[in-house]
């Protein structure tokens, strides 16, 4: 199957066409801390999922804990905008299901994997 149908580079796109617009909005003091954590961790989870996608077995599933790992450091960096008010209670709750939808879709790929 290739990566552009499973639904999780879907989800994974959409996540990160809507959360790069959205940290524009991030204190600018912040830029090259912050903001750039959390996209690193968001692009390093959607370079990490393309990975497992060429390999099989152990060296998927490899690749699948290091994605499942971005996405618990993205979980975390959004949960402390969403503190600061960087993101609007709305923004958070839509970002938060966007994300626990990857996190249910990546447990499943993990699962049918092992």
């Amino acid at each position: 199957m290739s990566g552009q149908e499973m639904p999780i580079f879907t989800r994974t796109f959409d996540f990160l066409t809507w959360l790069l617009p959205i940290t524009n909005h991030f204190p600018t003091a912040h830029r090259h801390t912050f903001t750039k954590r959390l996209l690193d961790a968001a692009f390093d989870l959607r370079e990490q999922l393309e990975a497992a996608n060429h390999r099989m077995g152990k060296e998927r599933l490899v690749y699948l804990k290091a994605a499942d790992e971005s996405l618990d450091k993205v979980r975390t960096y959004l949960r402390l905008a969403a503190k600061w008010e960087w993101l609007t209670q709305g923004q958070y709750f839509h970002v938060s299901n966007m994300v626990a939808e990857i996190g249910k879709l990546l447990g499943g790929w993990r699962k049918v994997t092992q």
